[in-house]
């Protein structure tokens, strides 16, 4: 039975193109029988990846079934994976989060968890000399992960390895860091065409803070002001989104690629009280900036409190 790779709902850039090259890896060098598939659709960012290296949109899957082999990267959180996951035969785990818990395998698997910044950037490590047959799309894949998920080096989760390889890929490619990463990040500030609720769950995640239900959505753009013209439906739109999502509420930081900073949105009360004890934010209004705060990783989600 083909094994089906996939990254968590909501795909970013690391979690179309890590399935696409582990499944590549599994295919051509294991000789094994893999697909790449997605959990919804990706981001315009990993939109233009795909278009940028000619690479075919995954197929989109909505759950998977019992008994069927899968290979799950960019993710261990069982609330970012199909509600049947534990049904599947799991057969490996790459991802670069913190360990969550609740994944249940039918036995000995391989997982490979490290504090990198990128999916990808594991996967470069685990290919290793396997690397010299990678085709160029391969490569460009990996590249972009690798600057998307470090929003070109700025993020604090960047590591040096993150760095190294990355910029070897780009000399491999013959590209300009700099100026591939500039587009990938105007195509990531592209949203006009997606509604509000779209937006909010564009780039998302679920988390349980102190007894209450978060959606924490993060939108990196080099055009922060495009995103926060539209601050007041965005604050009205949380409230059908939440409910419809099981969440208490939905939490929408908006950050500033170039200014290295983020702008939370402030609804009600809630969220008020979250940017206090959270960031020690003085609110005096209906958003908040928050200088330095990039990551979602390692500056938001540890930091949340009610």
């Amino acid at each position: 039975m083909t094994t089906l790779v996939f990254g968590h709902k909501s795909p970013d850039t690391d979690s179309t193109g890590s399935p696409i090259i582990w499944a590549w890896y599994l295919n051509e060098i294991k000789g094994g029988d893999a697909e790449a598939v997605l959990l919804g659709e990706p981001n315009t960012e990993a939109a233009f990846m795909l278009k940028k290296w000619d690479l075919p949109k995954p197929r989109i899957v909505d759950g998977v079934e019992p008994g069927q082999p899968v290979v799950i990267v960019d993710t261990n959180n069982p609330a970012e994976l199909p509600a049947s996951i534990n049904d599947s035969d799991i057969q490996a785990i790459i991802d670069h989060h913190k360990l969550v818990g609740g994944l249940e395998t039918k036995g000995p698997i391989d997982i490979r968890i490290e504090p990198l910044a990128c999916t990808a950037t594991i996967m470069w490590k685990m290919i290793g000399k396997d690397m010299a047959q990678a085709p160029k799309w391969v490569k460009g894949a990996m590249l972009s992960c690798i600057l998307s998920d470090t929003l070109e080096f700025r993020s604090p989760t960047t590591t040096q390895e993150d760095k190294a390889i990355a910029h070897d890929l780009a000399k491999d490619l013959g590209i300009d860091l700099s100026a591939y990463a500039a587009e990938m990040f105007e195509a990531k500030s592209d949203v006009s065409a997606f509604s509000d609720a779209e937006l909010l769950r564009m780039d998302s995640k679920e988390y349980a803070v102190d007894g209450k239900q978060f959606r924490v959505s993060v939108l990196e753009t080099t055009a922060p002001k495009l995103v926060l013209d539209r601050k007041d439906s965005l604050m009205a739109s949380m409230t059908d989104v939440a409910e419809e999502d099981g969440a208490d509420q939905v939490l929408l930081f908006v950050v500033d690629i170039l200014n290295e900073e983020a702008t939370l949105l402030v609804p009600n009360d809630l969220v008020k009280t979250v940017a206090e004890k959270s960031f020690n934010a003085s609110v005096g209004g209906d958003t908040v900036v928050l200088p330095g705060v990039m990551s979602r990783k390692k500056q938001i989600i540890p930091n949340l409190r009610v």
